[in-house]
């Protein structure tokens, strides 16, 4: 609370509206769902949508598997592309590093499950029949 009693009001805004102009989250209510079922944290504790945040706060952001952990540098009232929205935060790069560890895994888990499915080829349909008779 202490963040935003020292900064002026231009300078801070609701937390829900700032995820959604920073286009973490493509609507505002589905920012204040995430916020109030504890997926965004500010400062390390849990909030409601109507925080507000300034530069220099610093907040970790969770969607499924992915999370984001941003220091707060900028406000905008409006939502603008995605390149002007990137300006508003700054992500930390352990968080960076953890986020490509994390999409490589997830990129090796299903080329091995692509791998795994769809239909046999003849060959091992074959193989199959082969194994069910006895013949091996």
């Amino acid at each position: 609370m202490a963040e935003s009693v020292n900064q002026p009001e231009s300078q801070t805004q609701r937390l829900d509206k700032w995820l959604w102009v920073a286009r973490f989250f493509k609507t505002r209510g589905l920012a204040a769902t995430a916020i109030s079922g504890g997926k965004v944290q500010v400062a390390g504790e849990r909030v409601k949508p109507s925080r507000h945040v300034g530069p220099g706060s610093a907040i970790e952001i969770r969607r499924g598997p992915v999370q984001w952990q941003v220091v707060v540098r900028g406000v905008a009232r409006q939502r603008r592309p995605a390149s002007e929205a990137a300006l508003l935060y700054e992500e930390s790069s352990e968080s960076i590093a953890r986020r490509q560890r994390e999409a490589e895994q997830r990129r090796l888990q299903a080329g091995e499950r692509r791998e795994r499915l769809g239909k046999p080829s003849k060959r091992e349909r074959r193989d199959a029949t082969r194994l069910k008779s006895g013949e091996y």
